[in-house]
């Protein structure tokens, strides 16, 4: 993960944390009240939070992928030019022996 994504994660659980104390020590109803409206934040929470963690993930997966893809690029252009340097040995070769 890079550090702007480590950064806005660790900002999100930070606002999150800050947001419910203030919510809390504010809150002027029922004990039952304020437990409720506080399992329901964290449950809307948690589902931001594994919704970042899916999209995380895909992210991660698309840029493996990329990147396997430009490796394996790199291997065949490796190749090809391999194989035309040999063709090209093999004529200069070819031509020595003929003089």
């Amino acid at each position: 993960m890079s550090n702007s994504g480590k950064g806005f994660t660790l900002g999100l659980l930070t606002g999150a944390l800050v947001g419910s104390a203030v919510a809390l020590l504010y809150a002027p109803d029922s004990g039952s009240n304020t437990r409720g409206k506080l399992s329901y934040q964290v449950s809307n929470y948690a589902d931001e939070l594994n919704k970042l963690i899916s999209e995380l993930k895909s992210e991660r997966e698309k840029i493996a992928s990329d990147a396997k893809q430009k490796g394996d690029d790199v291997v065949s252009d490796a190749k090809k030019r391999a194989d035309d340097l040999i063709k090209e040995a093999e004529s200069l070769l070819d031509n020595i022996e003929k003089k």
